[in-house]
């Protein structure tokens, strides 16, 4: 498979026809081999315009989505950002590329050992991969300015809000856990946590995000 002609189509394909045109984040996107960050049975995958399927229930958000919230996000060079449930890490990767300084917070060990090997390739040295619960946040390294939610979540854990700056911006995807739900922007703004709604967007719920259920007597 040639993978910088699919890297290619999938900017000119896929992402640049979906209203994302920043150049800088279209670079990262033409630069990075997504194929790393992915399992070696599924690289034929890595440019489809689809999720791709992860272990422990999780996946890869669809290029068009993450290219759409990273844009509503507005990195910028220097910033400090935390992506919480990270994955395999190509979404922190994209804002290493962009100049951000980036906590990658993943609690599966097999996730963080597809991501620790990508990484190594294409960003040394240049983020930090930790683990922990991500409903939790990662306080060492807060305040942020940025902070992704790689899935679908029902509401914002009051812990991750709080360890935004202030002007710090978190981006996500927000539904009933049913993977259709509508990017989500939030905002701190003197002390203040409030979202609002964006595009409609397909994204496999997080597990450890959603609601316990029970019995009902």
């Amino acid at each position: 498979m040639d993978y910088a002609a699919a890297r290619r189509w999938m900017v000119d394909g896929q992402i640049r026809p979906n209203k994302v045109t920043e150049p800088k984040l279209l670079d990262a996107f033409r630069a990075l081999p997504r194929e790393l960050f992915v399992p070696a049975n599924k690289a034929s995958l890595a440019y489809a315009d689809d999720e791709v399927p992860l272990p422990g229930g999780r996946a890869l958000m669809r290029p068009m989505v993450l290219a759409r919230l990273l844009q509503l996000a507005e990195p910028k060079a220097g910033e400090q950002a935390l992506v919480v449930c990270s994955g395999t890490g190509f979404g922190a990767a994209l804002l290493a590329r962009l100049g951000l300084r980036v906590v990658a917070l993943e609690a599966d060990a097999a996730l963080r050992a597809v991501a620790s090997q990508a990484l190594a390739v294409v960003a040394p040295g240049s983020l930090r991969l930790e683990a922990g619960d991500p409903r939790q946040g990662f306080a060492a390294g807060a305040p942020y300015d940025l902070i992704l939610i790689e899935g679908e979540l029902t509401e914002v854990p009051a812990a991750l809000s709080g360890q935004l700056a202030e002007g710090g911006r978190l981006v996500t995807v927000l539904g009933e856990g049913r993977g259709t739900g509508r990017a989500a922007l939030g905002r701190n703004a003197g002390g203040r946590f409030s979202l609002s709604r964006g595009f409609d967007a397909t994204v496999s719920p997080l597990p450890m995000f959603q609601p316990e259920t029970g019995f009902a007597f």
